[in-house]
């Protein structure tokens, strides 16, 4: 959707599983409202499939500990369902369609989250695409398209939020990055390893230039992780999912995947003014296997 943002208040969700680790809560554990009276612009808070993905929980997570969650996605039907969980939770939500490869939709985005909530304290960035194939494999369109959305949208973003931030005193930036940005993986993707590397320096070049206007970037690098993505850009790289499962929890020293609240949880801290010193940062959230020397086969 290039140009307007299409704003809803959610549908029901499918998924909402509480109470165990399915939607994040660990029984026992209490939220601490460490984002309280923030607001959050979360592109790609929508999951691709059944189950949570990484923008899907990080927009919850946001919310959960007091935010108030713009969910964006060019779905407006899976941003719907993110919002929809939020506002049964009891927190504050709407849900925005938009097209990170145009800068106007992004634009139309902003404004919409702007007019909803006044300011936007956080950005958070879950926008990626992959495409299987070397230089020799990969079309020239696969490569483009790479870089449109890896990479394209961590810029347009950014150029659409970050004055609003500096008239606001400030603000955080969380990007979300891969292993693939530093590690060999298993995969040969090589426009996913040159565009998430490019992401992991694009949010240092953001984090440097404007920490002096009270701004924040930092960016997370999940490892392995058992989203509904991987079974749509991933598990054709294998005979069968539970081929795909295998190898990939094989490749992690603690023998099993990460999960979408791993990241999430990584985002949070980092968006909080718990990491209020922490700037230009790339967390791996991988299990440890940036530690090692093996990747998924």
């Amino acid at each position: 959707m290039k140009g307007r943002a299409a704003v809803s208040s959610g549908r029901s969700p499918t998924d909402q599983r509480c109470g165990t680790r399915a939607c994040g809560r660990l029984p026992g554990f209490r939220m601490a409202d460490r984002l309280r009276g923030k607001s959050a612009i979360v592109f790609g808070a929508g999951s691709s499939g059944p189950g949570w993905g990484n923008g899907k929980a990080a927009a919850v997570l946001y919310a959960r500990e007091g935010a108030k969650v713009a969910c964006v996605d060019l779905d407006i039907e899976a941003a719907g369902e993110t919002a929809a969980i939020i506002a049964e939770e009891g927190g504050e939500a709407i849900a925005i369609a938009a097209d990170v490869t145009a800068l106007a939709s992004i634009e139309a985005a902003v404004a919409a989250a702007r007019q909803a909530y006044g300011t936007l304290s956080i950005l958070h960035n879950n926008v990626g695409v992959t495409h299987m194939g070397g230089p020799v494999e990969l079309s020239e369109a696969q490569f483009q398209q790479s870089v449109d959305l890896n990479l394209g949208s961590v810029f347009r973003t950014a150029k659409a939020v970050i004055p609003h931030m500096i008239e606001a005193g400030g603000g955080a930036i969380v990007n979300i990055s891969s292993l693939a940005a530093i590690r060999w993986t298993g995969y040969p993707y090589f426009a996913y390893y040159a565009t998430k590397a490019a992401v992991n320096q694009a949010t240092v070049a953001i984090a440097v230039q404007y920490a002096r206007q009270g701004i924040r970037a930092n960016c997370v690098v999940p490892g392995l992780i058992d989203t509904p993505l991987i079974y749509k850009q991933i598990s054709s790289h294998y005979a069968s999912t539970d081929e795909m499962v295998a190898a990939r929890n094989a490749a992690l020293p603690s023998g099993h995947m990460g999960d979408a609240w791993d990241v999430a949880n990584a985002a949070l801290f980092l968006a909080s003014d718990e990491a209020k010193f922490i700037n230009g940062v790339c967390l791996p959230v991988d299990g440890g296997q940036s530690c090692t020397i093996m990747g998924a086969r």
